[in-house]
């Protein structure tokens, strides 16, 4: 089929202590560490690269300061990876790295690289829950979650500017097999990768003039883990991005959380899966950012009482 999954991403950063910091705080789990870099891990086997001195094979970085250099896609099978890496060669340089990742770079100048898959089994059984019709817990509470631990990087959400987005996008739909899931004309373009069933796994927001990482979302079992998750990154003291809510376009629970590495990341469940039979469709203007956000007392202070 071709492309999977998010393999890897890489941001270069000057503080690393704080980047290393905010994603143990997140919840993924260190595996390398020295003085220059820190690798984290989902429990699905990708990986996060934290680099003070990135690997000259990466591009320069579309923008100032700390920011995402590069995203590599786990590809299903050698046959399909060598073809992929035939299509990209023939119109850009592709450079292999000893561990058998193929660079490149998209037409914003980002980071792509093309690697084997290596996923790892999950054994996920979710939070039961009950409704008068459809219970499925007896005689057992819940207890708190207080952290979450993503399961995985379920998509990336990356600015490109407006002019130029029709080339950006046929980068990723015509050389690496992505398809157009939604595409919003004021806004930008969701795709799916061709073995994926996620209603997105790349979002590219078209900017005025502007290129730079939007965020990289992370999966977790459930509404209590994205709830929980939010509630612990703010008592670490990191800044939401946004209310918890839930979006209009994949249907996902989310929280949004700044990133000292740049852009967001997001804590996000129950996103819609799609097969073919979805299509693409088409908007003409910009769909509601969500269904709905949280409202508490705090944000009708100032309306009138009835």
């Amino acid at each position: 089929m071709g492309i999977q999954r998010i393999e890897s991403v890489t941001y270069s950063v000057d503080d690393l202590g704080t980047c290393r910091r905010f994603f143990d705080d997140f919840g993924l789990l260190l595996i390398e560490e020295t003085d220059e870099h820190a690798v984290f891990e989902t429990l699905a086997g990708q990986t996060l690269h934290l680099d003070t001195r990135p690997s000259p094979l990466l591009p320069p970085p579309v923008e100032a300061g700390n920011t995402l250099r590069e995203v590599v896609w786990g590809v299903d099978t050698p046959e399909e990876l060598q073809r992929l890496v035939t299509a990209v060669g023939k119109v850009r340089e592709v450079r292999e790295s000893a561990d058998g990742v193929h660079h490149t770079v998209d037409e914003t100048g980002f980071g792509v690289g093309l690697t084997l898959a290596r996923p790892k089994d999950l054994d996920l059984t979710p939070r039961p829950a009950n409704a008068t019709g459809s219970v499925n817990r007896w005689n057992d509470a819940l207890a708190p979650i207080t952290r979450a631990h993503p399961l995985r990087m379920c998509h990336v959400a990356l600015n490109i500017p407006k002019p130029g987005q029709e080339e950006a996008v046929a980068f990723y739909t015509d050389l690496l097999g992505f398809r157009p899931t939604d595409v919003v004309k004021p806004m930008g373009v969701f795709m799916q990768a061709p073995g994926d069933d996620d209603q997105h796994t790349m979002l590219l927001c078209h900017r005025p003039d502007k290129a730079g990482v939007n965020h990289i979302a992370y999966e977790v079992p459930g509404f209590d883990d994205v709830i929980e998750g939010g509630n612990h990154m703010i008592s670490r003291g990191w800044r939401e991005a946004r209310k918890l809510g839930r979006h209009t376009v994949g249907s996902n629970v989310f929280r949004f959380v700044h990133a000292p590495c740049g852009g967001r990341v997001e804590y996000a469940a129950d996103m819609d899966r799609v097969d073919d039979s979805y299509g693409t469709n088409v908007h003409e203007t910009t769909p509601p950012h969500h269904i709905w956000t949280l409202v508490s007392n705090r944000d009708q202070q100032d309306a009138p009482a009835s």
